[in-house]
């Protein structure tokens, strides 16, 4: 048996190198105060379309670009799939089957995989369009005279109830975006769906961890 010694070298969290704070109801909270959402969008054929209709889906998606006031980030995450065990379920349907004709059918069914997917990887894509949220922070020294100011003429505020409060209006600012980024897309013709924190830290999970993902055997 090897002698295994612990490593003294130091050890740095992924956490250290990822600029999230927290991910909650599905916004994703950054380091820096700045909130984020995450929608996933499906795609159209867009090759299959008469001429017409690619007209006035660019017409139309130029259109929802110039209608939004704020930043939107567009990127689509590819991701090479790994069809092993696909391949050993085929192998076991073939072992099974009795009937030779199609017992030889199964076979060369999995062979052409095979070769295919040695010259051709096999690659899954999702769309994703990030809608940002990045608050104008008051300095301290303005926060200091506002408070001094509105203080002479109402009841001082809680600090820890006004920063609720404050995070409460970003949150509602940035559903309105999210809103109007669903319904301009929606005209185009695309579905889009908001991701849950469950799928947000698959996503982050996936990004972050490339080549163990594609380790994992496709089912």
């Amino acid at each position: 048996m090897p002698n295994i010694q612990e490593s003294k070298e130091p050890s740095f969290a992924t956490q250290q190198f990822v600029n999230i704070d927290s991910i909650n109801n599905g916004v994703i909270k950054l380091r820096g105060g700045a909130y984020r959402r995450i929608l996933i969008v499906s795609g159209i054929n867009f090759d299959l379309k008469s001429a017409e209709e690619q007209e006035m889906i660019t017409s139309a998606f130029q259109g929802f670009l110039n209608s939004v006031d704020f930043t939107l980030q567009i990127f689509i995450h590819s991701r090479k799939i790994n069809i092993d065990n696909y391949l050993r379920k085929v192998e076991e349907r073939e072992n099974q089957e009795t009937n030779e004709l199609l017992k030889n059918q199964i076979f060369e069914y999995r062979e052409f995989i095979k070769s295919f997917v040695s010259q051709n990887a096999i690659m899954s894509k999702n769309f994703f369009v990030v809608v940002p949220l990045d608050p104008i922070r008051v300095s301290d020294t303005g926060a200091g005279l506002k408070s001094a100011v509105f203080g002479l003429f109402g009841k001082k505020k809680n600090e820890g109830d006004e920063k609720k409060q404050t995070e409460k209006e970003y949150l509602e600012q940035l559903d309105q975006r999210v809103g109007e980024v669903v319904d301009g897309l929606n005209q185009i013709g695309l579905r889009v769906v908001p991701l849950n924190d469950e799928e947000l830290s698959e996503l982050f999970y996936n990004l972050y961890n490339p080549s163990t993902i594609e380790k994992k055997v496709a089912q």
